[in-house]
């Protein structure tokens, strides 16, 4: 006997093009958009927002800054909202309103939980050199990413991505698990997976940057070369900033890099021969190639600053030299 699936009533709260990209799945399906809510001046790194979207598609908007309100569960009550999908907010939404949804309230988190919980998390798996890395889509609770998780997919991290292509596969892996939840929750509620997670191994990022955001070329060339790439948001700027180093005084930022394979035997931060375009540097294993550089906040060639025989400093120690 086949299930028949029930109408959905379903509340969009969300920012970006993770979120533009959900609606568009979601104006497919026989479900009701209850209405969307997103910051009316908010606008993706495209330039692209949802706020602006969701009215050229005709749907209610409300501002995303409501869920704060405890008062507001009254709302999502009175509307009959079944289920609250969250797609990159910017907002904390209050316990009361996030049990105020008949069926629960749902989250798409862009990285494996519970080990990658909070913020730029893509980031942070590029600079662990991760090689596999995943989104989950899981009920929300007054903790920051710790509810029970529905569905989870996995992917690899190719040595080429950056968090922007990173977090592109979260979105192109998480969307569908979200249309998965409502297709379940549509003929049978009680069948939506919701597996504990085991917190024990959960990992909680902030806004932190590793290691102050200073290169340490006393690390392999792997380690160096991922923390530059966990920068790179290209052609947006980079929550993180970019890694920096130090040529006497003078404070260097380093946007693109890569391996060359070539081991060394000269103390790490030493400046080798120009390659093509770049320059090399010395890690504690291999020269890597400096691409991109920045000094005095704009671009320079790396060839015009950093000469063979300098040596890069890579601690805070040399502030006071």
């Amino acid at each position: 006997m086949t299930l028949q699936r029930s109408r959905l009533n379903v509340l969009l709260v969300g920012e970006e093009s993770a979120a533009i990209q959900l609606l568009r799945a979601l104006s497919r399906q026989s479900d009701r958009i209850v209405a969307v809510m997103a910051s009316p001046s908010k606008t993706s790194r495209d330039g692209a927002s949802l706020w602006t979207a969701a009215r050229q598609q005709g749907y209610d908007t409300w501002p995303a800054e409501f869920v704060k309100d405890p008062s507001f569960g009254d709302r999502l009550r009175s509307e009959g909202v079944d289920v609250l999908l969250n797609v990159h907010s910017l907002y904390i939404i209050h316990p009361k309103v996030l049990t105020a949804p008949r069926l629960g309230s749902f989250n798409m988190h862009p990285g494996p939980l519970p080990q990658y919980a909070g913020l730029n998390t893509v980031s942070w798996a590029i600079y662990r050199g991760e090689a596999r890395y995943g989104v989950t889509v899981h009920e929300m609770t007054s903790a920051i990413d710790a509810g029970r998780i529905a569905y989870q997919s996995f992917f690899r991290i190719e040595e080429t991505d950056t968090p922007l292509s990173l977090t592109l596969k979260c979105v192109q892996a998480g969307v569908p698990l979200l249309l998965r939840l409502l297709d379940t929750a549509a003929v049978k509620p009680d069948a939506i997976p919701r597996v504990g997670q085991d917190l024990t191994k959960r990992e909680y990022f902030g806004r932190e940057v590793p290691d102050g955001g200073w290169l340490s070329w006393n690390g392999s060339a792997k380690d160096v070369v991922n923390f530059v790439r966990a920068c790179d948001y290209y052609p947006f700027l980079s929550p993180w900033g970019h890694p920096r180093t130090r040529i006497g005084r003078q404070e260097i930022f380093v946007i693109k890099a890569s391996r060359t394979g070539l081991r060394c035997a000269v103390p790490p931060g030493t400046v080798g021969e120009p390659r093509g375009g770049c320059v090399s540097v010395a890690c504690a294993d291999e020269w890597i190639l400096l691409h991109h550089i920045q000094a005095n906040q704009r671009p320079i060639d790396p060839r015009l600053l950093l000469k063979p025989g300098d040596r890069l400093v890579n601690d805070l120690s040399s502030l006071s030299a």
